[in-house]
């Protein structure tokens, strides 16, 4: 069994030294700390993190070489938006912390697909944040071009969900 001091040693190393998280076994007991990385500011133009620069190339050497259909090739092709195609697009936006849901439960159709046409106010996807289901609603009528999120990934404040072609 772990000690109150070791656990809040655990998590002063996951939380000082900013990792993903730290599973560690003792005398047959399993104990898993989630960190959570400082969260990127937004490029507003694409909806991309913006790294300081000491942490940019670093994070490009560390990451390495995208595999095709990888997460990371997904989310770079997301982020590699030029500028010109999102001109004329109304974004819609998390607004809070959560877990992103294309669909109302795992195998429910998604409420809206690319190239869908949609109402103001109808709902798009949820943000699920503390077990609390919140749905996403159109702010305007238009065709959807763009998802950014892929289903169930987290998303932060602000961050883009969907692109939509006002009409």
């Amino acid at each position: 069994m772990f000690t109150f001091a070791e656990l809040c040693e655990l998590i002063r190393i996951v939380s000082e030294t900013r990792i993903g998280g730290l599973e560690i076994e003792k005398d047959g007991e399993r104990l898993r700390v989630d960190g959570v990385p400082a969260s990127p500011q937004l490029d507003p133009r694409l909806g991309a993190p913006l790294l300081p620069p000491q942490f940019a190339a670093a994070s490009q050497m560390a990451s390495g070489p995208a595999l095709p259909g990888g997460d990371a090739a997904a989310r770079a092709a997301h982020a590699a938006v030029a500028p010109a195609e999102d001109d004329g697009l109304s974004f819609v936006t998390s607004p809070i912390v959560g877990t992103f849901y294309a669909a109302p439960s795992p195998d429910a159709e998604p409420y809206v697909k690319i190239g869908d046409f949609v109402q103001k106010g109808q709902v798009l996807c949820i943000v699920e944040a503390m077990k609390l289901m919140n749905e996403i609603e159109a702010d305007v009528s238009g065709l959807v071009v763009r998802r950014f999120p892929e289903n169930a990934q987290p998303v932060e404040f602000g961050e883009r969900l969907f692109g939509i072609r006002p009409s």
